[in-house]
């Protein structure tokens, strides 16, 4: 095949010699891109959330479905939070919001609640052009962040919040990863260090492997559900505390901090304990999330950050151009949701709160799987404030346990052993 200066193309039924000799190089040279000139750090990357047990769960539930035989009909994939997919109905509002906000022809509809309507048009009036459609501002709709500011502010107790210092996020692992990359710098032993829990959320030590940042692990206290326990204010104080004392740059992780069930416990944030101690320690910087699933929403809140710095962070925010509209939108019900005498609020906590409570057991005491299948031989801890299982729950094992299929405990290595053991045999 032979190119022409006038940009035509003219076949030939048999290659020139220079062709062939092309050809025969290009046959016996490696691929541009291989595992020995790719990103080395990127190598190193380890995310159990979808590694190599989802893997195995999802050929498992291949042969299932082709009928092979297994002492087990069903596989349960507990790697990863994602509440629809257990079968967790949607909260209405949330929905009714996003149909109107994705379709506006809907605004006319009876059969949508007035409240609703009039979120979505409040909503689409800050988009371009009225539509979700539209890119926003690099950090978020304007409207949404003034109204994350007002959720935070009512968390904390009238604690004032900056719009500005708020960024929407395409989901809260989307924050970690922007706030990781500003922090990480220098080569050898200059490296950055973050310090992360041990069990952790693997999210953490992928995206330290990525950034070929040092990971450097604290341990956690199993005796004591866990400990460092955000039900304990004296933790949050000490951490904070130590922030300060080694000049440490603090990032709060507090996506589940309305997942608190234990009887006389409450949330404290990071940001509220730091204000309450004074102005000693008002300059450590603090970080702090919430995020959606499949709608990919989140946010975070930077506080006390050099200004130049967050100069800085805007424009690498701003590579990527805005977070997905409808994410943002999801964000603001949740952050916003609805009042006391408007339509919508009595069947949005009786489906928000009636849906989220389990049943109320002792903190301090290792606990039997709740309802489902009988796994025997393996006992979890509740984490603190009261969790019974969750991605953060933890379990250990007294002996293999006929029937068990795997639990998935994020950051266990043990669990990666007996999920890939028992499979063919038992």
């Amino acid at each position: 095949m032979h190119y022409t200066a006038n940009r035509q193309w003219r076949f030939s039924s048999t290659p020139t010699r220079a062709g062939l000799a092309r050809m025969a190089e290009n046959g016996l040279r490696d691929k541009v891109l291989n595992l020995d000139s790719m990103n080395p750090w990127v190598k190193r990357v380890e995310y159990a959330v979808r590694g190599p047990i989802l893997t195995r769960a999802v050929e498992l539930e291949e042969e299932l479905r082709q009928g092979v035989k297994k002492p087990f009909t069903e596989v349960i994939k507990a790697n990863i939070g994602d509440a629809h997919a257990m079968g967790q109905r949607p909260i209405t509002f949330l929905r009714q919001v996003s149909a109107l906000c994705l379709y506006p022809e809907l605004l006319s509809e009876p059969l949508f609640p007035d409240d609703a309507k009039q979120r979505a048009r409040r909503l689409l009036a800050a988009c371009g052009g009225q539509s979700v459609g539209a890119y926003t501002a690099s950090h978020g709709i304007e409207i949404i962040r003034q109204d994350v500011a007002r959720y935070i502010e009512r968390r904390d107790g009238g604690i004032p919040a900056n719009p500005d210092n708020i960024y929407l996020s395409t989901g809260a692992s989307d924050a970690v990863m922007t706030m990781l990359k500003l922090l990480v710098s220098g080569e050898g032993r200059s490296r950055t260090g973050v310090m992360i829990p041990i069990p952790q959320y693997p999210l953490y030590s992928a995206g330290i492997a990525e950034l070929n940042a040092v990971q450097v692990n604290y341990y956690l206290d199993e005796e004591h559900c866990w400990a460092l326990d955000v039900g304990d204010r004296k933790c949050i104080e000490d951490v904070i505390k130590f922030a300060w004392e080694e000049q440490l740059f603090l990032m709060a992780d507090e996506v589940y901090q309305d997942n608190v069930y234990a009887e006389g416990s409450e949330f404290h944030s990071f940001k509220k304990v730091l204000f309450e101690l004074g102005p000693k320690y008002s300059n450590v910087v603090e970080l702090g999330f919430m995020g959606e699933c499949g709608f990919r929403g989140g946010y975070m809140e930077v506080v006390n950050l050099d200004p130049a710095v967050q100069q800085q962070l805007s424009k690498l925010v701003s590579v990527r151009l805005c977070p997905p509209v409808p994410g943002q939108v999801l964000l603001d019900v949740v952050m916003n949701p609805p009042k006391p005498g408007e339509p919508s609020y009595q069947s949005f906590i009786r489906v928000s709160v009636g849906g989220s409570q389990p049943r109320p057991r002792s903190p301090h005491q290792p606990q039997p799987l709740p309802e489902g299948p009988s796994f025997s031989g393996l006992c979890l801890f509740p984490g603190p404030g009261g969790h019974l299982i969750s991605l953060f729950t933890f379990s250990y094992f007294l002996a293999g346990g006929e029937g068990a299929l795997a639990i998935c405990c994020q950051g266990d290595r043990v669990s990666v052993i007996y999920a890939h053991w028992p499979f063919p045999t038992t």
